[in-house]
């Protein structure tokens, strides 16, 4: 087999375009290998298969050094979408706003972090005082306290270990949720569900990437309180409490 086809019939307009799209945009020069687009349809996608191996550490900082790389590709803007794309897109199979701000801490409260706290308060898996303690940090947020001077990043948006396919010599990205963000997001997802050799891709994306804050690693629980808060609305209130637990932290 040379492709690989992911459907879904009756999916929302624009799932697989987006992914496409962040799939092109996320191709950058010397940056981290994303997965060919072979074609799209509004049903499906076909992607070039990729000759996966088992993870090592050299792939592992090949991969981190390559992540960098892409990272400093830039976007626009926090919150913006990838070039060429109109519209919102999607984190997994829920909505993901990609509408653009001017610093990092505004575009996440506004965009990340009340959406879903307040789509998991809907749905029973956050009750009202962790959404009363989320909103709390949401304010931090808004008034800049855990901004710094970078600029916005080129991310993936959704890269937990399942999106990324260990090679011989590196990695390869799939199915993003392509965004301008902020490094850190990008390496907090990688930490969420566990990725093999996880310290060599840190080690090595930190020795080419001058952009990161120096207290980077202290910020890894606030950029994980987003893809929590996903996961509460699709899957319940464990994550919501571990939402909770982490917005205690900042």
């Amino acid at each position: 087999m040379t492709d690989f086809t992911k459907r879904r019939p009756g999916a929302p307009p624009g799932f697989f375009a987006v992914e496409a799209a962040g799939l092109a945009w996320l191709s950058v020069p010397g940056g981290a290998p994303v997965a060919e687009v072979l074609d799209v349809t509004e049903e499906s996608i076909t992607l070039g298969r990729v000759a996966t191996a088992a993870p090592s550490a050299v792939a592992a900082r090949a991969f981190g050094q390559q992540l960098a790389h892409t990272h400093d590709a830039g976007a626009a803007a926090f919150g913006i979408g990838p070039d060429g794309w109109a519209g919102d897109g999607f984190i997994g199979s829920a909505p993901l706003s990609l509408r653009p701000h001017r610093s990092w801490g505004e575009f996440y409260a506004a965009e990340r972090v009340l959406p879903y706290a307040r789509g998991a308060h809907r749905v029973g898996a956050l009750n009202s005082a962790g959404l009363r303690l989320i909103e709390t940090l949401a304010e931090r947020l808004r008034a800049g306290e855990f901004d710094d001077p970078a600029p916005p990043a080129r991310v993936h948006g959704d890269l937990w270990a399942g999106n990324v396919l260990f090679t011989a010599t590196s990695a390869t990205l799939i199915d993003p949720a392509a965004h301008g963000g902020h490094r850190v997001t990008d390496l907090a997802m990688l930490a969420l569900f566990g990725l093999p050799y996880l310290s060599q891709v840190y080690d090595a994306y930190a020795e080419h990437s001058p952009l990161l804050p120096p207290h980077w690693r202290e910020l890894i629980g606030l950029h994980q309180l987003h893809p929590l808060l996903v996961h509460a609305v699709l899957f319940g209130s464990s994550y919501g409490e571990q939402a909770v637990e982490v917005a205690r932290r900042y």
